[in-house]
């Protein structure tokens, strides 16, 4: 998978095979994870920041974290769900 599946799975650990079923079958997943890294990557890069508008980008790119990690919980909450399959009447 790519790098944001990669990242994704280090930061929800417990959840890495559900993570690589998902990723594998679903394209707006790995589109996810891809954002969710580039959020990272950018908070990153304004912490690193002497500009004035700092603080205000961070807190922006913190609360499009949160967001996308519940977004990621959830889809893989819904992936671990197991299909009860009854039998045929």
């Amino acid at each position: 998978m790519g790098n944001g599946v990669e990242f994704v799975n280090g930061s929800f650990k417990e959840h890495a095979k559900i993570i690589e079923e998902v990723a594998a079958r679903d394209e707006g997943f790995r589109d996810m994870c891809d954002d969710f890294l580039t959020a990272h990557d950018e908070k990153l890069q304004w912490e690193r920041s002497s500009a004035p508008e700092r603080d205000e980008r961070i807190a922006e790119y913190e609360e499009l974290i949160d967001s996308l990690r519940m977004e990621i919980a959830q889809v893989l909450e819904r992936a671990a769900v197991v299909p009860l399959k009854l039998p045929r009447q």
